[in-house]
């Protein structure tokens, strides 16, 4: 898995990765948010609501626990062995939106979640065990929380949808 040394590296890389995966929208028509193709297990809709839920519940997991609450991820509905429940929750929460609307979704979350980065300290950001809802036994910095629900999506289901586009001719 890819590192960082600061909270720079991993903003730039945040932003380089959103871009690049919101400019696959860009072409999709609203008729077709909700295709499924062959080869591809998620319509363009799915994929951004997908990514709408993981970067809104990191949000969440941060700021139930700077109330005191405690965090239960992902979520108190949903354990990690039922995941597919939880994305299809998101599916439905945020499907009915539009693709432009999503994409203000998530670039609002993007933007917090920068926010976010900018206002921590590189313990926090770097050393493990610094927030209880990053607290698992793989021991990892809030960073990589960060990473895999950002960064790491962003590549991934940027293929997903320049494959999909293939499907239906538009790219």
């Amino acid at each position: 898995m890819q590192s960082y040394q600061d909270k720079t590296e991993l903003i730039e890389e945040i932003k380089t990765r959103y871009f690049l995966y919101d400019q696959e929208f860009k072409d999709i028509k609203e008729d077709e948010k909700d295709l499924l193709k062959s080869g591809v297990d998620k319509t363009p809709s799915q994929n951004i609501s997908y990514q709408i839920g993981w970067t809104r519940l990191l949000l969440q997991w941060e700021a139930d626990e700077k109330k005191g609450l405690e965090v239960k991820t992902p979520t108190p509905e949903y354990k990690w062995n039922n995941l597919k429940g939880l994305y299809e929750s998101f599916y439905q929460q945020y499907g009915s939106y539009s693709l432009d609307q999503q994409r203000g979704i998530l670039q609002k979350q993007v933007d917090e979640i920068i926010l976010w980065i900018e206002s921590l300290e590189h313990k926090t950001l770097f050393v493990p065990e610094q927030r209880k809802w990053a607290t698992t036994p793989a021991k990892w910095p809030v960073w990589k929380w960060i990473h895999i629900n950002t960064v790491a999506p962003f590549k991934n289901f940027r293929s997903q949808l320049r494959k999909w586009k293939k499907e239906t001719g538009t790219e």
